[in-house]
């Protein structure tokens, strides 16, 4: 009886940690300090109030339970209108995690194994040449032959040599623009496996696997989910991702009756004071989630809520379950969030199959734990997961550059002098 009783037990305790759907509500944690944790909203305030940060939303989730989630600031600073908690925010690369997810499932499937040449999957990307002098009067260059082939683990670590249109190095954004190659940052009229081609055809940065280079390897992974699935990626991620989660406000595509939940954007003049982001900045005109689109960027192209982003996360920190379905496979995670590049230098945070990892080093200077997983968006979106604390937190924002942007380490640290145990 007693047997019966203690696996009774020990089920209901699993059931709790990966059965339970995470609520908005704010509720009381025995190991949460409330009134350290209150300090948030205090400087995030006094950010806000000195005009130093227009506005953000912030949640804390500790052991699957929210402890902290509210707007801060404004959503629009123009007509002073306050940033709701379910606002709904241009999250660019936080896209990432959500998409290298999404090609690990079809790892998981059998469809292609980490160490597999990509070539196999677009021929384009066979025989790769690396850049070896390049002119840029007239953006022209000379090759070498790559040592190997682009593997999908160099993509999912941003090792493969691959540049970033529009926020790279200089010469690749050259090359890249003379070639017709768009970033992922906003809103493009073309066809992402036929702009895919054309990358393949031109030179990396550097060998495959030799380098880190953040690039546009997600994009080139969200193109390889649609040749491989025989979907868009629009589709593959809300049949297998949003809609299994109840991510109810995760979108490519942002409907017309939510856009009224995104927030303005914002920037800063010579002076660095804040200004909206025009339509015309840096060709990004920031209304691009309400803009029909088919051209979907796995590296910049959704727009999702501090919540709903949440809610992928705790799928993460379960191991790759949530709500009773098993999204990932256990190892499939831990994978994903161990370190994968061996030429990082000793001590520095390292990266994994999608994700950047706190080293050791890392752990000694600040809050996170070693092991800790992050990254975040061009906008000023951010978020990490602490397994150790079992802690999930995110910093929305859509303000950048942001000469103040030490609000985000301060906080930071409130969150972890929260912790009682």
């Amino acid at each position: 009886m007693k047997k019966h009783l203690l696996i009774l037990l020990l089920f209901c305790i699993s059931f709790s940690h990966y059965g339970q759907v995470l609520s908005p509500s704010i509720k009381p944690h025995p190991s949460i300090d409330n009134q350290r944790l209150a300090y948030v909203d205090t400087v995030l305030k006094q950010y806000v109030d000195k005009n130093w940060l227009t506005g953000a939303v912030t949640i804390v989730i500790k052991d699957n339970q929210v402890v902290h989630y509210k707007g801060h600031g404004y959503a629009d600073v123009a007509s002073k209108k306050p940033m709701p908690a379910d606002a709904i925010f241009r999250i660019m690369s936080q896209t990432k995690g959500i998409t290298s997810v999404g090609i690990m499932q079809l790892y998981e499937k059998g469809k292609f194994s980490l160490d597999q040449s990509i070539g196999d999957f677009i021929p384009e990307f066979k025989k790769p040449k690396v850049i070896q002098d390049y002119n840029p009067a007239d953006t022209s260059f000379t090759f070498i032959n790559a040592k190997r082939e682009i593997t999908f683990r160099d993509l999912l670590t941003h090792s493969s040599g691959l540049g970033y249109a529009d926020i790279g190095s200089d010469r690749m954004k050259a090359i890249y623009a003379k070639a017709g190659v768009p970033s992922g940052l906003g809103t493009f009229r073309a066809n992402l496996l036929e702009k895919m081609k054309i990358l393949g055809k031109l030179p990396l940065e550097h060998q495959p696997g030799e380098k880190f280079t953040y690039g546009l390897n997600t994009d080139l992974l969200g193109c390889l989910i649609e040749v491989i699935s025989g979907q868009s990626l629009e589709e593959y991620l809300q049949k297998n991702i949003f809609d299994p989660l109840g991510m109810k406000d995760t979108y490519f595509n942002v409907p017309a009756e939510k856009a009224s939940r995104l927030p303005s954007v914002y920037t800063e003049d010579a002076q660095k004071n804040i200004i909206a982001w025009a339509p015309t900045f840096r060709n990004i005109n920031p209304n691009y989630p309400l803009d029909k689109k088919s051209y979907f960027s796995g590296g910049a192209g959704l727009s999702s809520t501090a919540f709903d982003y949440a809610i992928f996360l705790q799928m993460l920190l379960n191991g790759g379950k949530y709500n009773g379905k098993q999204i990932l496979g256990r190892r499939t995670v831990e994978l994903m969030t161990s370190p994968q590049l061996d030429f990082i230098k000793e001590g520095a945070d390292n990266f994994g199959l999608g994700f950047s990892i706190t080293s050791e080093r890392s752990s000694h200077l600040h809050g996170r734990n070693k092991g800790s997983f992050n990254w975040g968006g061009y906008y000023g979106t951010t978020y990490w997961v602490d397994p150790k604390e079992n802690i999930i937190c995110l910093i929305m924002t859509q303000h950048t550059p942001n000469s103040h942007g030490d609000y985000s380490r301060k906080v930071e640290n409130i969150i972890y002098s929260s912790l009682l145990r």
